[in-house]
């Protein structure tokens, strides 16, 4: 068993409509390499010119936002959920 990885509805063309994919890796770092592997053109829709996370990208293992973890060396377990959130803009009314 590996990680669940849940893709955010712009970005399931990418994986044949997919809401969900398995993958067996490590860390967050390995997860994004295997989705560029599996599904070409996610890596840049994640991750700016420098490799860091988009600042409009948020990523969550298990609920908890990564950017207050280790980031992109966030460890990885089998059985963890990984959740990719891309940032919503607006404001209240």
């Amino acid at each position: 068993m590996g990680v669940t990885v849940r893709i955010p509805t712009p970005l399931r063309r990418m994986t044949g409509g997919a809401a969900k994919v398995e993958l067996d890796v490590a860390d967050l770092s390995q997860m994004i390499d295997r989705l560029e592997s599996d599904y070409p053109g996610f890596k840049e829709r994640l991750l700016d010119e420098d490799g860091e996370l988009r600042y409009f990208v948020n990523i969550y293992v298990n609920g908890e936002d990564i950017r207050f973890d280790q980031g992109l060396r966030t460890g990885i377990k089998s059985g963890d959920e990984i959740s990719i959130v891309p940032a919503v803009a607006g404001g209240l009314a």
